[in-house]
């Protein structure tokens, strides 16, 4: 079987695969391989795989296999070295010179700018970001691109992931060529720019031609179509998504319409699809110039033009670049007479992608485009076998009802093979799934397909004549259909909670489905096998849920009680909150006890940091201190505003201070303590541990569990290992008291990280 899967050309389908796989590697291990090893063991492999070129069996194409493997390592240690983003080490605010980049609408007078940092003072940073993302409040009027800008601003470093094992931002922050994100603290000035900021190079002066355009073409658009449809139009054309509300925003994505706003295969396809078959329909109103040339290669010719325009537009984006790689790889298929809509062509797209930026495999965005990609080429393939020695309707009613039906069948079955071919990424990555997403789609891609699409073809192609007014607006009044739609399907409440995965579930899930897809014969239900364990991995394994999780930065604390969690937030942050509620399928929260002391803080924690407690303060929090031990309920923090969190465990009070001068207090009547702020030591004389701000820098996120014994131990798991560093997490180590990247953790949280529990 294996060899009749080679004889009809699946073994190819496999390189992309093993070069991902090589990729994934790489990218997950907790240190980095050796490159001059990889490499080795590829210039081996390959020898091996030549002086075997002969031989028959197995043994040759194991030898290619491996040589693949190695090989997406490689690609991918050499996309982490030719980056070489800087990161920024941790939050500060200075001031800044930089030279805009790319600016984008963010809502009503807040716009998005990417700035090249130039240069930092008050302080001056050692080690400065190179690209920086900074938000404008305020500001009906943006900076044009290219302008050299000073003023204050508000940094700090990408997210890392709200819990151990979730999505880092920091990683693809690093991949994008961004060290940091933040917000301008007031309008920065236009400064003089220096030499290097007056005379861009060749490059980036186009780079900057195709920004200033993309803006534009965006704020045209917005000005035809004002409001959410407005922004919507622009989004598809220019993936300037950022100017949406959070309530169109957060209804696409409940409804699961949220993959219609990136400039993703279905776009490009849609575009490519209409303009070639337009072309096509016109040169056939000439029959004598359609019989005498090729008007499909024509046609063909000309989309691949459309797609690369659509491409640059689009502000370069990865999906819209993975997008345009795929479309044209299909379209020059056409023009050399090869099957374009193929599984080949699949496979072509995704080796072109892996090379250059195998990074991509790591994230849910490359992962469902693919899997979709896939399982619809592998559907098409399937209902053009069915349909081939099927005999056309005569008659013309009943043509027309087979013409109709197809139509509706067609539409359904792209839904449901995009939507579960999906859905295995979207419970890993996001621990969810839109219930509804099928309804809502059946619904919506005829609108989109029929009326936006089309429509916006035309307006963009009558936008340089300036008689762009009406297709455009015909687009918005589609895609306010579509957010019609979206809003009812999001208030059915159809999002399905999921939680967090075993280990073992995508690397099957995903075994299985390449299996599965990619071969012919009765080896692909290997792939149904590893695809049935998958789900019963996901379906059996119950993942011991944590006591305590604390985020990056030590401000949100949530005690595990059931069903809730209970933090010392009143409002959470949304952003952290919302990812364990769905990592742990918690559905409640609940809010601290809200304590009145008789000394309530005054002025900002530069001020009082200052001055030292006096008697009275110490003696007020001693009895707010008793007064919970004795009338709270467990697993429940009661709180002192501005200053500090208290609640019972079975392991002892854990308390979170806001106020670093409570730390000796904390350290009498506490057992674990979390402060946002920087401590002196990491554990009390009392014994109790401290997790700092610069702690939890280098952990990132925790998640703790209480080893309810005799010794009350405490078992930490971080989302970083701190021992091993990777490109994109080596600035939790740097310190820029030192300047160096020496820092390490305590030997006291150095032991509780281990398996004995401290």
């Amino acid at each position: 079987m294996l060899q009749e899967e080679g004889d009809h050309g699946r073994i190819f389908l496999f390189v992309p695969v093993l070069l991902g796989i090589g990729a994934a590697c790489w990218f997950a291990v907790g240190v980095e391989p050796p490159l001059w090893v990889l490499l080795a063991g590829l210039l081996a492999c390959a020898l091996l795989a030549t002086k075997l070129r002969h031989a028959a069996g197995i043994n040759r194409r194991m030898a290619w296999a491996a040589a693949l493997i190695l090989g997406g390592g490689v690609l991918a240690a050499a996309e982490s070295w030719r980056l070489q983003t800087v990161i920024l080490d941790s939050p500060v605010t200075a001031t800044v010179t930089a030279r805009i980049d790319r600016r984008e609408a963010a809502g009503a007078g807040r716009w998005r700018y990417l700035v090249h940092i130039l240069d930092t003072e008050k302080p001056r940073l050692k080690r400065p970001p190179e690209q920086v993302s900074l938000l404008m409040r305020g500001q009906p009027a943006p900076f044009e691109t290219g302008t050299v800008v000073k003023g204050r601003a508000r940094l700090s470093p990408p997210s890392g992931p709200a819990l151990p094992g979730l999505n880092d931002f920091a990683f693809s922050a690093y991949f994008d060529g961004i060290g940091a994100y933040g917000f301008w603290l007031g309008k920065p000035e236009v400064a003089e720019p220096s030499g290097a900021a007056r005379r861009p190079g060749f490059i980036q002066s186009i780079t900057l031609f195709f920004f200033d355009l993309r803006s534009g073409i965006g704020d045209r658009i917005r000005a035809i179509v004002p409001g959410d449809a407005g922004a919507f139009a622009a989004a598809i054309v220019t993936d300037e998504r950022r100017a949406m509300s959070e309530g169109t925003t957060e209804a696409l994505r409940l409804s699961g319409l949220a993959h219609i706003i990136a400039i993703s295969g279905l776009n490009m396809a849609l575009a490519a699809g209409i303009f070639f078959v337009g072309v096509r329909s016109i040169f056939s109103l000439f029959p004598g110039f359609s019989q005498r040339y090729p008007i499909k290669k024509f046609a063909a010719a000309g989309a691949l033009i459309m797609v690369c325009a659509y491409y640059l537009v689009s502000g370069f984006a990865v999906s819209a670049e993975r997008a345009f790689l795929m479309m044209a790889i299909l379209l020059i298929a056409v023009l050399v007479d090869r099957p374009s809509i193929s599984l080949r062509n699949v496979a072509l797209s995704a080796i072109v992608i892996m090379a250059m930026a195998p990074s991509e495999i790591m994230g849910p965005s490359f992962q469902m485009s693919f899997a979709a990609t896939l399982a619809l080429v592998s559907g098409y393939n399937l209902w053009s076998g069915h349909s081939a020695g099927r005999e056309p309707a005569r008659l013309p009613v009943s043509g027309i009802a087979t013409e109709t039906w197809n139509f509706v069948a067609s539409v359904f079955l792209t839904s449901l093979i995009g939507s579960l071919s999906t859905s295995v990424f979207s419970i890993e990555h996001f621990h969810k799934l839109a219930t509804y997403g099928l309804a809502a789609n059946l619904a919506a891609m005829p609108v989109i397909s029929f009326v936006v699409m089309p429509a916006g073809l035309i307006g963009m192609l009558l936008m340089p004549f300036g008689l762009d007014e009406w297709p455009i607006a015909v687009m918005g009044w589609g895609l306010g259909i579509v957010i019609t739609i979206a809003k009812t399907v999001a208030s059915w409440g159809g999002e399905l909670i999921i939680g967090r995965q075993p280990p073992l579930f995508l690397p099957l899930a995903v075994a299985g489905m390449v299996l599965f897809l990619l071969l012919r014969t009765r080896l692909r239900h290997i792939g149904t096998a590893l695809f049935l364990l998958a789900l019963a991995t996901s379906l059996l394994a119950t993942p011991q849920k944590p006591d305590l999780l604390i985020s990056e930065d030590g401000r949100l604390v949530a005690l595990l009680d059931g069903d809730t969690l209970n933090s010392n937030r009143r409002k959470p942050s949304a952003f952290i909150f919302d990812q364990w509620r769905r990592a742990l399928t918690i559905h409640t929260h609940g809010p601290p006890e809200q304590l009145d002391s008789a000394f309530p803080a005054k002025g900002p924690w530069s001020e009082r940091r200052k001055q030292p407690l006096d008697e009275d303060e110490l003696v007020d929090a001693d009895m707010l201190r008793q007064q919970i031990m004795e009338t709270s309920a467990d697993r429940r923090f009661a709180c002192v505003r501005q200053k500090w969190c208290l609640a019972k465990t079975a392991i002892g009070p854990v308390m979170v201070l806001e106020d670093g001068r409570y730390i000796g207090f904390a350290c009498d009547n506490a057992r674990l303590i979390v402060t946002p702020t920087r401590a002196k030591f990491a554990r009390c004389r009392s014994g109790a541990t401290v997790l700092d701000s610069e702690t939890l820098r280098q952990t990132g996120a925790v998640e703790i569990t209480f080893a309810v014994d005799a010794r009350q131990a405490l078992r930490i798991r971080p989302a970083f290992d701190p021992e091993n560093r990777r490109a994109w997490t080596q600035h939790r180590a740097y310190s820029w008291r030192d300047d160096d990247y020496t820092h390490r953790l305590p030997a006291e949280i150095r032991s509780l990280l281990s398996d004995s529990g401290g």
